[in-house]
C-alpha cells in the first residue's frame, strides 16, 4: 500500500518533468540549436521510443555530424523493430547521402531478393519503397512479388498504383481490369476507384477513351463474362451518355434473360438524369417484350410518367403534344380501368388536364370521381382531395378549396401531408387579405418537420411581416396578393396588370423584388426561360442586398441547368451563393448542384 501511494505520489512529477524535456526540445529544436535539442531528445527517446522522437533525434544527430550513431541507431531499429523494411530503406538513404551507394544498392537488393511469399510483406515493401520516393525499387519489389505469389494474390491495386503515379494510364487501367479476371466481385470497389482517378465530365478525356476502348475490346473478346458489359453500361452511365448505355443494357437484358427488368431499371436512372429521351425508348422496349414480361404494366406507367415530366417540368409543348400525352394517357386507363393500381396515372392526367391542357371541367369530374373510389388508403385518399383543392383555387373557388384544405389538416395533423395543407390553406387567407388570420398559421408550421414546408411558410410569413401594417401597406399588399392569387390561376396578363398598379401608386414600395420574383415564376410557368431570366436579373441589379436575392440566384442556376443548358452560367450563379451569401438556405443543395457540374468530390478546397 505504502509503495502504490509512493508512485502515486511520484509519478505526476515524472510526467511534469517528461514534459518540460519535451517542451524544451522542440523549443531548441525549432530555434534550430541542435545541440541542446539532442540531450532532451536523446533522454526522451530512452524513455519512449516512439516515432516522433527517434525522427527527431536522428535529425539532431545528424545536424550535429554524429554519423556513426545515426548508423547504429538505423541498423538497430532495422533489425529489431516493427517496421523493419521502413528503417532498411532509411539506413539505405543515409549510405546514399554519405556517398556510400554501393551498402545502399545491397539493402535494397537483399529486401527484394529475400521476400518471403506473403502477401503483407511485398505489399508492406512496395508501400515503404513508394514512401520515400522509390519508384523504380518499388516496381522491381511488385515483380519478384508476383513470381513468388503466383496466383495466390492479386497484386493489381499496386501495380494500377504505380502505373498511375508514373502516368502510365493505359497500363493502369488494364492492371484494374485484371482484377475482374481474377474476381467478378471486385467490380463495386473498381468503380468506386475509377471514379476517383477519371473526370467523366471532361470534353476530352483521354482517361475516358482508354477505359472506354479497354473495356469494348474485352466485352467482345470475352462475351460470356457479364462483368465487362456491366463495366461498359456504368462507364456510359457515368459520361451521362445514356444512349450509348441503352445499347448495352438492352443486350444485357437479353443475354441475363431478365425479361425487362434491367430495362426499366435503367429507365429509371435515365428519368432521375432527366435525360427524358432515352428514358422513353428504354420504357418502350420494356413494352416490345409483351404482356409476359413482369414490367410490362409498369413500363406503361412510367412512360406516361416521362410525359408529366417532361410537361411539368420541361414545360416545352404544343397544344397538339398535349392532346397526344392525355389520349396516351386515358387509352392506358381504359385498358387497365380506374383502380387502386391506377391511381398515380388518374392523379397525372387530371393534373395535366387542368393546369396544362385547359380541360379543368374533366379534371375535376375525373378528380370527385376518384375520391369515391373504393379500396383506396386514407393518404391516397387525402393526395385526391390536395389535388381537387388545388383544381379548386385554380378555377377561382378558393372556398371550396379551403374546406378541402381543412379536412386533410384535420385528418393528417402531425402528417407531412397535415401540413402542406395547412400551409395551401393559409394561403387562401392570405390570397382574401386576412393576413392576420395566415400568420398565425404559418407561426404553426415554421415549426413543421417537413423542411420544405417549414422554408415555405418562413417565407410567406417574412413577406407579410415586412410589407403589411401601414394603411398604405395594407392596400398594396392585398393588390400583391391577389396578383399573386391570379398567377396560381394562370390569369398572367390581369396579375401583371396588378403588379404594375403597385408599381405605379407606390413607386418605392417594398414589395418590389417580392413582384419581379412573382414575374419570374410566372414566366417559368408558361416555359418562357429566357424572359422568367430577364426578371431575376433584374432583381438582382436593383435588390443585390435584399432578401430574396439568393432566391433569384438559386432560380437562375436551376434555369440554366436545367432549360437553357448553359453549365457554365449555371455554375456561375451557384458559385455566387456559396461565396456571397454563406448563410442562404440553398447552400446545402447548392454545394450538390455545384459538385455535380464540376465533376468534384468535394467543394470544401474550392471554398478556403
Amino acid at each position: 500500500m505504502r509503495l502504490l501511494l509512493t508512485i502515486l505520489f511520484i509519478l505526476p512529477f515524472l510526467l511534469f518533468a517528461q514534459g518540460t524535456d519535451h517542451q524544451l526540445a522542440e523549443h531548441y529544436y525549432s530555434e534550430g540549436e541542435f545541440d541542446k535539442a539532442l540531450t532532451y531528445y536523446q533522454k526522451l527517446y530512452e524513455q519512449n521510443d516512439n516515432k516522433f522522437y527517434f525522427d527527431r533525434y536522428v535529425t539532431c544527430l545528424e545536424q550535429t555530424g554524429d554519423l556513426k550513431e545515426v548508423e547504429k541507431l538505423l541498423k538497430k531499429a532495422a533489425s529489431g523493430s516493427s517496421e523493419p523494411q521502413e528503417y532498411a530503406i532509411r539506413l539505405g538513404q543515409f549510405y546514399e547521402d554519405h556517398n556510400e551507394p554501393g551498402k545502399a544498392d545491397k539493402i535494397y537488393n537483399d529486401l527484394i531478393d529475400d521476400l518471403r511469399p506473403s502477401s503483407r510483406d511485398v505489399v508492406a515493401l512496395y508501400n515503404a519503397f513508394k514512401a520515400q520516393g522509390k519508384n523504380d525499387l518499388a516496381f522491381r519489389t511488385l515483380e519478384n512479388g508476383r513470381k513468388l505469389l503466383k496466383n495466390t494474390y492479386p497484386l493489381n491495386f499496386q501495380y494500377a498504383d504505380y502505373y498511375g503515379a508514373i502516368g502510365e494510364t493505359e497500363k493502369m487501367i488494364q492492371e484494374y481490369l485484371d482484377l475482374l479476371d481474377y474476381h467478378a466481385s471486385y467490380k463495386t470497389h473498381l468503380q468506386r476507384i475509377l471514379a476517383n482517378q477519371i473526370d467523366f465530365t471532361a470534353e476530352n478525356s483521354k482517361e475516358y477513351e482508354l477505359l472506354k476502348n479497354a473495356l469494348i475490346e474485352r466485352t467482345q473478346k470475352h462475351p460470356s463474362e457479364l462483368v465487362y458489359a456491366e463495366m461498359l453500361t456504368w462507364l456510359f452511365i457515368q459520361r451521362q451518355n445514356f444512349s450509348a448505355a441503352l445499347v448495352q443494357v438492352k443486350a444485357l437484358d437479353k443475354r441475363t434473360e431478365s425479361n425487362g427488368y434491367m430495362i426499366y431499371d435503367f429507365g429509371q436512372v435515365c428519368v432521375e438524369n432527366k435525360d427524358y429521351t432515352t428514358a422513353r425508348k428504354a420504357f418502350k422496349a420494356v413494352i416490345d417484350l409483351g404482356e409476359s414480361s413482369n414490367y410490362y404494366v409498369r413500363a406503361q406507367n412510367a412512360l406516361l410518367n416521362v410525359s408529366f415530366l417532361e410537361v411539368t417540368t420541361l414545360r416545352n409543348f404544343s397544344k397538339s403534344d398535349l392532346e397526344e400525352v392525355v389520349s396516351s394517357y386515358k387509352s392506358v386507363i381504359n385498358k387497365f380501368g380506374v383502380s387502386p393500381r391506377t391511381f398515380p396515372l388518374v392523379m397525372e392526367l387530371a393534373h395535366i388536364e387542368a393546369f396544362y391542357a385547359d380541360q379543368g371541367d374533366s379534371a375535376l369530374n375525373r378528380m370527385n370521381k376518384l375520391i369515391d373510389l373504393n379500396g383506396l388508403t386514407d393518404i391516397q385518399r387525402a393526395e385526391a382531395k390536395m389535388q381537387l383543392a388545388d383544381i379548386h383555387v385554380l378555377h377561382g373557388d378558393v372556398w371550396e378549396a379551403s374546406l378541402l384544405y381543412m379536412q386533410i389538416d384535420k385528418a393528417f395533423k402531425y402528417e407531412p401531408i397535415g401540413h402542406e395543407a395547412k400551409f395551401k390553406n393559409a394561403r387562401i387567407f392570405y390570397y382574401d387579405g386576412e393576413f392576420d388570420f395566415a400568420q398565425s398559421q404559418l407561426d404553426v408550421l415554421k415549426q413543421s418537420t417537413s423542411k420544405l414546408i417549414a422554408n415555405d411558410a418562413m417565407k410567406l410569413s417574412l413577406l407579410i411581416t415586412e410589407n403589411y401594417g401601414l394603411d398604405s401597406n395594407y392596400i398594396a399588399m392585398h393588390w400583391f396578393s391577389q396578383g399573386d392569387l391570379l398567377i396560381e390561376q394562370h390569369r398572367y396578363e390581369e396579375a401583371f396588370k396588378m403588379f404594375d398598379s403597385i408599381f405605379d401608386t407606390y413607386p418605392y414600395h417594398s414589395l418590389g423584388d417580392e413582384i419581379l420574383l412573382k414575374k419570374s415564376y410566372a414566366m417559368q410557368l408558361q416555359g418562357r426561360w429566357n424572359e422568367a431570366v430577364s426578371y431575376l436579373e433584374e432583381l438582382l441589379k436593383y435588390y443585390n442586398d435584399d432578401i430574396l436575392a439568393d432566391d433569384a440566384l438559386f432560380q437562375l442556376g436551376d434555369i440554366y441547368e436545367n432549360h437553357l443548358m448553359d453549365k457554365e452560367k449555371a455554375l456561375e450563379y451557384y458559385r455566387r451563393i456559396l461565396f456571397d451569401y454563406k448563410g442562404s438556405l440553398y447552400t446545402d443543395e447548392v454545394r450538390k448542384r455545384f459538385q455535380k457540374l464540376r465533376g468534384e468530390k468535394s467543394l470544401r478546397n474550392d471554398e478556403g
